[in-house]
């Protein structure tokens, strides 16, 4: 790639993809490609964001999330592409015992057991997780001792001892030092969250920033994405 692509192309990303995105922000330049300025933040915290008007290239977010963006056209339906599948997951602060959680009867007794739960507000995993504790009858037990984290990630409380389990999407977890992931909630409890791409309406940039979507999409990025926790 050539000279017109030295300006980086503005990303903004659901928190879900951070993991792979700074990979391959990484990448990228060193293999002659386009170099990507990238934000992360909730889903809908990023929804807020581009509606106040917020500027971007491209953006990543849930696929309702993006669906939302084309349907308001911010975003250019025929260039959104899907990059991966996640999945939410538990996580214990590293060397703790891993509470059996593969079946609803096991996550019950786990989440009630945890003197606390970590789980965000904004992202996909604690809409998902507020939910599926209501439907587990547990909401307002976990509720009354949960640390509720209005951005950013969960798994920094077990680090700091303010849980002892955490709630968010596997590749978020798998972002923090300092803790293990235990493995999902079971998959029969959660529709994985798919997370897609899109070129913005009036993204500065059109012919960088499909290439970058075209390359996101591709083979070459699947490792990577598996490596950060995500099903390409």
């Amino acid at each position: 790639m050539n000279g017109s692509m030295d300006r980086p192309v503005r990303v903004l990303s659901t928190l879900a993809l951070k993991g792979a995105v700074v990979r391959l922000a990484e990448i990228c330049p060193a293999n002659g490609g386009v170099r990507i300025d990238a934000d992360f933040a909730p889903t809908l915290a990023l929804l807020a964001r581009l509606r106040g008007g917020e500027a971007a290239d491209l953006v990543i977010l849930t696929r309702e999330g993006l669906d939302e963006m084309v349907g308001e056209g911010r975003v250019i339906a025929e260039s959104c592409v899907d990059l991966a599948r996640s999945y939410v997951g538990l996580a214990v602060k590293a060397g703790a015992a891993h509470p059996d959680i593969g079946s609803e009867a096991a996550l019950r007794t786990a989440l009630k057991a945890a003197r606390a739960v970590a789980y965000s507000r904004l992202g996909a995993s604690g809409i998902l997780f507020a939910q599926l504790i209501e439907r587990l009858g547990i909401a307002a037990e976990i509720n009354a001792r949960a640390v509720i984290v209005p951005a950013g990630f969960t798994a920094e409380r077990l680090v700091t001892g303010e849980a002892d389990l955490a709630v968010q999407q596997i590749s978020e977890l798998k972002q923090v030092d300092g803790i293990e992931v235990i493995g999902p909630i079971p998959l029969d409890l959660q529709t994985p969250a798919v997370f897609s791409a899109g070129r913005m309406t009036s993204a500065q940039r059109t012919d960088v920033a499909d290439h970058l979507l075209r390359y996101l999409a591709s083979a070459d990025v699947a490792p990577v994405l598996r490596a950060t926790g995500l099903e390409p």
